[in-house]
């Protein structure tokens, strides 16, 4: 008998769900930062055990959309909830419900199983614990409710193994070495993007896209060529920095977690241009793999 499916974890901003999603599939493929809207496409990672194929879906935090590009991110959320096998809903304590009610009416209409994740709990005590579990069971009493810490990786090899028993008999939908349904670029754009959303403040991280123009492999080098959109010609220049110094801080950095993920030696080099309002250009957005 084998298993397969779709286990899609969604939850507010910053609850976790990224670092959540690496734990369990054994590595970094969603880029994880303290700032709220890190997550912007929907990423699969598939772990292959030998009667078994779990397909992790990280998508987006569930925000109120202020602009084309995050109405196109609540879309892959509202897909998550949709297609799934098993829904995976994390919460932080203290917090009440989704930043949009619809959704969290879906949930609590849902048919499908859905495991509630409150995590964190190395930062609080067993009294509040006790008090959120029995808030979560009176919102969502279908739901089975573990408390987690991802960060800390406490309980998430029990969250992995119930996940697993919830899956219901399938052929696996992937091959069977296939880790993620995203291409190599793909990974090479969050990795950049990563580093400006660590290096950057107010609203240059969230102007940014990064298009991976070239993707040249040999058997000891991979050569990448990519560009970083921004919105306007001041966002270009704090990109930059003097003399191309935080540009350079940026590729330097994401160089060495490719190399990391590729197993390989990495030569990148990095490029800014004006894109102007692409985040509120519906062809720009499907260029950008937003829209489809």
């Amino acid at each position: 008998m084998h298993r397969a499916g779709f286990i899609n974890i969604i939850g507010n901003p910053n609850v976790g769900k990224s670092t959540l999603m690496n734990v369990l599939v054994g590595e970094r493929l969603s880029i994880i930062t303290a700032k709220a809207q890190t997550t912007r496409h929907r990423i699969l990672g598939i772990v292959n055990e030998p009667e078994v194929q779990m397909i992790f879906s990280d998508t987006p935090g569930i925000i109120k959309p202020a602009y084309e590009l995050q109405s196109s991110m609540m879309d892959f959320v509202k897909t998550a909830i949709e297609d799934a096998d098993v829904i995976v809903y994390m919460v932080e304590i203290g917090e009440k419900q989704l930043k949009d009610a619809l959704f969290f009416k879906k949930l609590q209409e849902t048919k499908t199983p859905v495991v509630l994740l409150l995590n964190k709990i190395d930062l609080t005590d067993q009294h509040t614990l006790e008090e959120a579990v029995s808030y979560w069971k009176t919102q969502l009493p279908a739901a089975e409710i573990y408390p987690i810490s991802a960060i800390e990786k406490f309980q998430t090899d029990i969250v992995y193994e119930r996940l697993k028993e919830l899956l219901p008999e399938s052929p696996p939908y992937f091959p069977k070495d296939q880790l993620t349904d995203k291409p190599e670029r793909f990974f090479v754009n969050e990795k950049v993007r990563e580093k400006i959303l660590l290096h950057y403040k107010k609203e240059v991280p969230y102007a940014v896209e990064i298009v991976t123009e070239s993707f040249e492999e040999d058997a000891k080098i991979i050569r990448i060529r990519a560009v970083i959109m921004v919105e306007r010609e001041t966002q270009k220049g704090i990109l930059i920095g003097h003399k191309g110094s935080k540009l350079k801080r940026v590729g330097t950095e994401a160089r060495e977690d490719l190399e990391l993920f590729f197993q390989k030696k990495i030569h990148l080099e990095l490029y800014v241009k004006v894109n102007k309002d692409w985040r509120s250009n519906s062809n720009q957005l499907k260029r950008f793999g937003y829209q489809q």
